[in-house]
């Protein structure tokens, strides 16, 4: 091995984007997701997580693959220090000449030597990239295995496998190494399944949670004379596991039948025995809706607040600590462990077919909405996700791949979009067929890779019907429809009611699908599905009372465009782009949705926002007055805008006037994200804005 490469620690790794602050982005993502129209991205940052690499956007046929993983590591949280041994079976095309991996630019390589023992040589690229020369050719079809030797610091603060994100750090009181960090040598992530035998020893005293754990630790001597635990993994399916946390964490709390298990630091253990429930409770639901796992334990781990705000493996489930003892954190953590479904069981054969498993597992979160809460909480839940479906609906989901995963438009088309198309296949083929469909994908394609026209064909086989049309509409094609609705009402003779004929209209010429078609009377409202094909579709209906309102898709079911979706989707832009700092462009798009609809009271409280954040105060309270005047939707505007209001006559001088904003948002009684808490706190000593406050 050359040393003026491999045993390097590598460069900046310029990977997918350059976003400013990523984890800033992260950051505020998790904090606002309460809120409804911010609820949307964190779960776009979770079903991202799988699907970070340019190297899984590439070719369909990998060039190389790698099978299994044997890996022993040490960690010491004092020093922040690795050290690991992973032994690779891999199989390379054939005369190769030069093998890649994707390894973190932080850890330095000792050693590579191949089966028969020989020394490898090889370089080491500015993204981190490890380049091996084999000691002799390839042989077609013929598995080698090469062990690397390395170690280094991670600290989380050095660059990673994506610039200004955190996927590893080695720390107290919880180190993590998720999969994606790449913290052993990797290829085409989340498209590449293998198998994983890890030993992995940490300071006593400290738990390690990862997938298909051999039993209890057992104690051994560190590196440096101190007492330590080694933890034992062994998955062995073709999966993604590798993710490793460890923490001093105190239980497991056990939920349902005690294959759910909750992990917790000291922290946040108040709140184990609800979210073990919680999880218990969620996890129960998707084996019914999906089918039984492989496995059916589930680990459910805390993570550190400086990471993603959730992720997953194999019988792993991990959320941030702040997410633990809230509300809004039942749908993360439904999203999350969806994911050990589509994601770990089912993986897409390339990024252009992750939206079947990214969109399945936000769609898979929206389901057991409906479970717990109802269709109108479903119905509710959808206005979102309909927003971030069409939000930057330019290019086919079948082209996705083209894209780099962390930019705003993968996010959207994969959860978004298709978290809808499989709302709307369900609306086409109807509950049992639909249901039926997720089981027979997930049976027919355990530990395989999946692609879409896998999906179609299982749905034609269950549903017995011919699905091109619809797969062609919204996984190869663009845009939405934008119903409009003309009719005449006739009255029968000889008392037998009145007939409305009319005619739905919308824009897209290859348009096929069933429509919901709702007749309000003075009587008994008449629901009929008719199949809209083309842009002219007419009707007849035929009812006793007199129709006083017709309405086109009263159910939600269909992605339709509209006023009030180009509201949210302008409001959405604009705070993708405040996670990116990028306040003017967001400005203007808030601008946008104010020109849509003057009196949306949140395109004012967004507005004011990002006032109060550039210190603009006097602007800043225009609009929230403004957001207060507005249309009350959603509810939380009014609460947080009395908050903003008081902190801002707190911050100029003005504590008679903060303490009744701080009141009136007491009084709303909507506690949306502890807004009601925040009051109480600032009714018992003035806001002070932290000097670092950007």
């Amino acid at each position: 091995m050359t040393s003026k490469v491999l045993l390097g620690l590598g460069k900046n790794m310029r990977l997918i984007v350059k976003m400013t602050k990523l984890n800033s982005f992260v950051r505020r993502v998790c904090a606002a997701c309460d809120f409804r129209p911010l609820a949307a991205i964190t779960a776009l940052v979770v079903g991202l997580f799988p699907a970070l690499p340019v190297a899984a956007q590439r070719p369909e046929r990998p060039t190389l693959d790698i099978s299994a993983y044997v890996i022993d590591a040490e960690i010491d949280t004092t020093t922040h220090h690795l050290k690991a041994k992973a032994t690779v079976t891999l199989t390379a095309p054939e005369n190769s000449e030069m093998v890649s991996f994707g390894f973190h630019p932080a850890l330095k390589v000792i050693k590579i030597t191949d089966d028969a023992g020989k020394v490898l040589t090889g370089e080491r690229s500015a993204d981190g990239t490890i380049r091996v020369t084999p000691s002799a050719p390839i042989v077609s079809g013929h598995p080698s295995h090469w062990t690397f030797e390395y170690d280094g610091v991670i600290t989380g603060s050095e660059d990673g496998p994506v610039e200004g994100l955190k996927l590893a750090a080695i720390q107290e009181p919880i180190t993590y190494l998720l999969y994606p960090a790449r913290w052993f040598p990797t290829t085409g992530l989340m498209t590449d399944r293998f198998t994983a035998e890890i030993h992995f020893r940490v300071p006593q005293g400290m738990r390690v949670i990862s997938s298909g754990a051999q039993g209890g630790p057992h104690a051994v001597t560190l590196a440096d004379g101190k007492p330590g635990d080694q933890f034992d993994f062994n998955w062995n399916k073709p999966g993604f596991p590798g993710t490793i946390i460890a923490g001093r964490f105190v239980g497991p709390i056990s939920g349902g039948a005690g294959n759910v298990k909750v992990y917790l630091t000291v922290a946040h253990q108040a709140a184990g025995p609800q979210l073990a429930q919680t999880a218990a409770k969620e996890f129960d639901f998707f084996t019914d809706t999906f089918g039984g796992l492989e496995s059916s334990h589930l680990n459910v781990v805390e993570l550190p607040d400086d990471t993603l705000p959730a992720a997953w493996g194999p019988e792993l489930a991990a959320i941030m600590g702040s997410r633990t003892g809230d509300k809004s954190g039942i749908r993360l953590l439904a999203n999350t462990i969806a994911h050990q479904w589509w994601g770990s069981e089912v993986s897409p054969k390339t990024m252009s077919d992750a939206w079947i498993t990214n969109g399945m597992s936000r769609y898979g979160e929206l389901m057991y909405v409906e479970e717990e809460n109802g269709k109108s909480a479903l119905k509710a839940a959808l206005q979102d996700v309909s927003a971030g479906a069409l939000a930057y609906d330019t290019i086919p989901l079948s082209s996705s791949g083209r894209l780099n995963p962390f930019s705003p438009e993968f996010q959207s088309m994969t959860l978004e979009k298709g978290a809808m198309i499989f709302h709307m296949l369900r609306w086409e083929i109807g509950d049992k067929a639909f249901l039926e469909t997720l089981k027979g994908t997930l049976s027919q394609f355990a530990d395989k890779p999946l692609r879409a026209a896998d999906l179609e064909k299982v749905a034609e086989a269950q549903s017995q019907e011919q699905l091109t049309p619809f797969f062609s509409q919204w996984v190869d094609g663009t845009g939405a429809p934008t119903f409009t609705n003309k009719y005449s009402v006739y009255r029968l003779g000889n008392g037998k009611g009145f007939r409305t004929i009319g005619q739905i209209n919308q824009d897209l010429d290859l348009f096929r699908m069933p429509v919901d078609l709702r007749v309000e009377t003075d009587g008994k409202t008449v629901d009929e599905k008719k199949d809209v094909v083309g842009t002219d579709t007419q009707y007849v209906v035929d009812t006793f009372g007199r129709p006083r309102h017709i309405t086109i898709d009263p159910g939600d079911w269909v992605l339709k465009s509209s006023p009030d979706l180009q509201v949210r989707i302008a409001i959405l832009k604009g705070q993708q782009l405040v996670a990116q700092n990028d306040l003017t462009g967001a400005l203007a798009e808030y601008q946008k949705a104010l020109e849509a609809n003057s009196q949306s009271s949140l395109a004012d409280y967004r507005i004011g926002e990002v006032l109060f954040t550039q210190r603009n105060f006097q602007a800043s309270v225009n609009y929230y007055r403004d957001s207060l005047r507005g249309d009350g939707e959603p509810r939380w505007t009014e609460c947080w805008s009395h908050i903003a209001l008081g902190k801002i006559f707190d911050i100029t001088g003005q504590r008679d006037r903060a303490v009744n904003e701080y009141r009136l948002a007491v009084q709303t009684n909507d506690n949306t994200q502890g807004c009601v808490n925040e009051g109480r706190q600032w009714l018992s000593k003035p806001y002070k804005q932290p000097d670092t406050d950007q």
